[in-house]
Order: C-alpha cells, then sequence, then structure tokens
C-alpha cells in the first residue's frame, strides 16, 4: 500500500506542476482554442488520479483490522558516550563539567508524503509520514550532539534535552543539547 500511495502522491505533484506551470500560461496565451490538448488533460487526469490513489490506499489503510502488536523494546545504541535526561549518573561521580553540547536539524516531508498527512487529518489516524520524519530527525540531532561530546573527550551528557520548533510549512528543526561530562572511574 505504501508504494502504492507513494505512486498516487507522484503522479498528483507531477500533474499540479503540469496544469499549474504549464496549463495556466498554455490557457492564457491561447484563450480562443476550446480544445484542450491532449498534454493537459493528461496532466489533469495524473493530478486527479494520484489524489484518488492517495485517499484509497489511506482508507484502506485505515480499515484493515490489525491485532495489537507488542511494541519491541527499543535497542540501545552502541555509545562511548552515555546519554543521561538526569542530571546525576547513577553510582558514578562526576569528576568534571566540560560544558554544554548540542546538535541540531532541519527535516521536510516532500510534497507527495504531505499530502497522504493531509489526507489522514481528515480520516484520522497515527501521521506516520510526520513520525517517520521527525524520528530521523531526533537521530541526526542526537548523533551530532554525540559527536561533538566525544570530541570533548566525555564519558556522558546529562541532563539531555529536545526541543522543536516548526521552520516553514513542513519543515521542522529539532535541537538537542545537554552538559557533557567526564566521570570517575
Amino acid at each position: 500500500m505504501k508504494i502504492l500511495r507513494q505512486i498516487g502522491s507522484l503522479f498528483f505533484v507531477v500533474g499540479l506542476f503540469t496544469v499549474i506551470f504549464a496549463g495556466i500560461p498554455w490557457h492564457v496565451m491561447v484563450e480562443d482554442d476550446p480544445l484542450v490538448p491532449w498534454w493537459l488533460r493528461i496532466a489533469i487526469f495524473a493530478l486527479l488520479g494520484g489524489i484518488l490513489v492517495v485517499l484509497a490506499t489511506v482508507a484502506i489503510e485505515q480499515r484493515k483490522w490489525r491485532a495489537p502488536k507488542e511494541p519491541a523494546a527499543p535497542a540501545e545504541p552502541d555509545r562511548a558516550v552515555l546519554l543521561l535526561n538526569s542530571t546525576e549518573v547513577p553510582e558514578r561521580e562526576i569528576k568534571e563539567v566540560l560544558g554544554l553540547v548540542q546538535g541540531h536539524t532541519v527535516f521536510a516531508i516532500w510534497l507527495g508524503k504531505d499530502l497522504s498527512a493531509i489526507v489522514r487529518l481528515i480520516l484520522g489516524g497515527e501521521l506516520t509520514e510526520y513520525t517517520e520524519m521527525m524520528g530521523r530527525a531526533r537521530t541526526a540531532a542526537t548523533d551530532r550532539m554525540v559527536a561533538e561530546a566525544a570530541g570533548m573527550g566525555a564519558d556522558a551528557i546529562i541532563n539531555v534535552r529536545y526541543m522543536t520548533t516548526s521552520v516553514v510549512g513542513s519543515a521542522a528543526e529539532l535541537f538537542a543539547y545537554g552538559t557533557a561530562v567526564k566521570l570517575s572511574a
């Protein structure tokens, strides 16, 4: 279904841009000719067909009965730098505070996935397109923060926090920050 939805989104985007950037100027220039050219008809059908395919696939996905899945335990990434959202490290003493470390990124999704998300807003359900986008953004920002801390020789980052802001349209910034510290042995 996901592949079919992406194909529908692609047809929608191609049709939309063809109609807007070629069809409208054509209509303005040849206003007298009532015959719509074949390429403009195909673009209009692609635009409408793309919307229909996206709507149908999202509706089918919404109707599917799925047994509740046990959430898989998240695998802890193999990192040399320990991440904690507390101000202390259990059973370890903070030997030296190295300072603030941070990582950030700005992510966006393309118009086709945005269309799928808009349809989900109408029909209800998780906006998986945005969930995936924010997951990738969180990983990228965390990795950048960890790389900065590792460059400072940190053993851990304490008081880790995440912030997100909307930049423009469907683009979002994700900012990760914390305090890099060295731990006693």
